[in-house]
């Protein structure tokens, strides 16, 4: 019943949200215009190659995610402490630390990744529907479910979910911010991105779905690949 009673508060249009929104969008669109042309290319052409070939180099991509994890988990116990000093040493431990624990336990990792990417589709599925954002965790919730489960019973899914969703983030963000440094597509990509709520979350979840037919179809063909 609980449930129940969110999805209907969740369908009310308006009610629960503040002004700014639950959603960090002004956040997420003020790094895509901090990009400028080398890093926008350097997003878009990495981007690509997670989202194509993530199956190849998920290992990397793993110790990659968890380093930034433990980095980013190592400066926020660093603020805790107090000091510059103690923000540097706890993040380089928590990179490092992170970084080490993922490579024995990589299949746990992974998995641990595809739920993440689960729940990161089901709550932009949520937040491009016009749904209450003060409830889209329960949206991410159930993601991370689905995806947490079927990452744990088929490994392969996991690899492709979230090198896909990796992939098509990163290409996407390079893309929008090489639209906005030309001054005939700035304003228009900014109005786009702003007034109309479902264009993220879609130029998000469209590549990612190629990605995942693409990768499945790599991994069919290729013999070679073990996990």
């Amino acid at each position: 019943m609980e449930i129940i009673n969110i999805l209907a508060q969740a369908m009310e249009p308006a009610a629960g949200k503040t002004e700014e929104g639950f959603v960090p969008m002004q956040q997420v669109w003020e790094h895509i215009i901090s990009l400028n042309l080398i890093e926008a290319l350097t997003f878009i052409s990495f981007g690509v190659v997670c989202l194509l070939y993530g199956w190849r180099i998920f290992k990397i991509l793993v110790v990659i995610s968890f380093s930034l994890l433990g980095l980013t988990l190592g400066i926020k116990i660093g603020n805790m402490i107090q000091g510059n000093t103690s923000q540097v040493l706890s993040g380089l431990i928590g990179l490092v630390a992170l970084a080490i624990i993922s490579i024995p336990l990589m299949k746990y990792a992974v998995s641990v990744l595809g739920a993440v990417a689960g729940g990161i589709l089901t709550a932009a599925i949520w937040y491009g529907c016009g749904l209450n954002e003060n409830y889209i965790w329960a949206g991410a919730l159930i993601g991370i479910i689905a995806g947490g489960m079927i990452s744990f019973i088929v490994f392969r899914i996991a690899v492709m979910l979230f090198s896909s969703l990796g992939g098509s983030t990163l290409t996407v963000i390079g893309l929008l911010a090489l639209l906005y440094l030309y001054p005939e597509t700035k304003n228009q990509i900014k109005n786009v991105f702003f007034h109309y709520q479902w264009f993220f979350p879609v130029a998000i979840m469209a590549p990612t779905a190629i990605g995942l037919f693409a990768q499945n179809q790599f991994i069919k063909k290729s013999k070679d690949w073990s996990v």
